[in-house]
């Protein structure tokens, strides 16, 4: 096994970020490669056992457990959501598999804090009745953080006990893992990140989103109880979860869903994974199963992805021949004024506009968004990208951040794995 820490350096260094674990599983050896400081204001050194958010990669430990109570036979993946959860204020087509899939339709970016008490995941969901339905359920893919929360109020009630407790049950000491969290009270136990502004490099105001979000992602962990939790998923038990689900994501990312894990083609290798964005902390998780390797990084900072992507492509193409592949690229050719307009979802107002000849997009956080955007106002240039019809564009934060696409419909823009209604009149 190569020593990985001093390409973990220059990569990280390069792209500012201040602090990363770089965990690999190969042949059988799991090595942990930590770089940096967890927090630039204190100075405190990166472990291989310090934790970081895993944000949405918390979303695979909340189907994991949905999957292990499908196969106790007290739920099924297509039955309706009010079926089990009758007090549950949604559609009443909208099944399990919709909200594991992103495909129910709720605008799902509901970020409203109820409370730290056992009660916040029931009464975040009692909230969803004012959510609007972006479209019909199994029409369209629309990344949905609301129906992870859904997924973990069914855990609640199933099991009799919180979200919590159940993953502690379920997951955490069945596999033997110490240093897996959810809870700021846990985490202070250990060595903890702390996020950082990709703008500037200062350490964020909030360390953690709010607990009614904690399905959806507020698990905080170890490069290696992560890779425990990974190497779970290569056994036959839950091999289900890798199958296809036949959605369109409209070009969202170049993957594919299964059931909550991403699937990615590697130049012919097939992976799955996850990745997880928090306040200024990212963290990232790919799994050959054929080759038996498993990689995840966490960092500290918003500008993970220009870390992740060249360093992926490296491990990987050293130890499995795979690399990531090349993200969208603009290309030199003029653009119109269709597109330009206000489009709005929940906890996000875009304005596309004309300045100096060129398209911009401008990001404001609404709602409950603002309690924990370190950035509420963002903007980016947009660029064409293939293919040339003038509704494919490209956008990155800096230059040293991949390119990121974003798509125009009739109807709405497909950013972030996100549908966003476009505003008429």
């Amino acid at each position: 096994m190569p020593d990985w820490s001093m390409r973990l350096s220059e990569l990280a260094e390069a792209a500012a970020v201040p602090g990363a674990v770089l965990g690999i599983w190969a042949d059988g050896e799991l090595t942990i490669t930590p770089y940096g400081v967890l927090n630039v204001a204190t100075g405190v050194e990166t472990t291989a056992d310090s934790i970081f958010h895993l944000g949405s990669i918390s979303k695979a430990w909340t189907a994991t457990m949905i999957v292990q109570l499908a196969e106790e036979n007290r739920l099924g993946l297509d039955d309706p959501v009010v079926k089990l959860l009758p007090e549950a204020p949604i559609d009443q087509r909208i099944t399990v598999r919709h909200l594991l899939t992103h495909t129910s339709g709720i605008d799902g970016d509901v970020f409203t804090d109820t409370g730290r008490g056992d009660d916040c995941v029931e009464r975040y969901v009692a909230l969803l009745a004012g959510v609007e339905l972006l479209f019909e359920p199994g029409t369209a893919y629309s990344y949905c953080n609301a129906g992870f929360v859904l997924l973990g109020r069914l855990i609640e009630v199933l099991d009799d006990r919180g979200w919590d407790e159940s993953l502690r049950a379920r997951l955490i000491d069945p596999l033997g893992l110490t240093k897996t969290v959810t809870l700021p009270e846990e985490a202070i136990l250990h060595r903890a990140a702390v996020g950082h502004r990709d703008i500037d490099g200062v350490p964020v105001h909030t360390w953690q989103l709010p607990r009614s979000i904690g399905p959806a992602g507020t698990i905080a962990s170890t490069a290696a109880d992560l890779i425990t939790f990974a190497r779970e998923h290569l056994a036959a038990r839950y091999v289900a979860m890798r199958d296809p689900q036949g959605i369109d994501t409209g070009g969202s990312g170049g993957f594919d869903v299964g059931l909550t894990w991403r699937l990615y083609d590697w130049g012919g290798h097939k992976l799955f994974g996850h990745d997880g964005a928090t306040i200024s902390q990212l963290a990232y998780l790919r799994v050959d199963p054929e080759a038996d390797v498993i990689v995840c990084l966490l960092t500290n900072s918003g500008n993970g992805n220009a870390l992740f992507e060249p360093l992926a492509t490296e491990v990987f193409t050293e130890l499995t021949g795979a690399a990531h592949p090349t993200p969208p690229q603009p290309i030199d050719q003029p653009s119109d004024d269709r597109h330009v307009g206000r489009y709005e979802r929940a906890s996000v107002r875009l304005d596309v506009v004309r300045r100096d000849g060129r398209l911009w997009a401008q990001y404001q956080a609404t709602g409950d968004r603002l309690a924990f955007a370190e950035n509420p106002v963002t903007e980016f240039e947009l660029h064409l990208t293939e293919p040339a019809d003038g509704n494919h564009f490209v956008l990155r934060d800096s230059p040293r951040h991949p390119w990121v696409p974003m798509t125009f419909k009739e109807s709405h823009v497909l950013t972030s794995g996100r549908i966003t209604p476009r505003l008429l009149g």
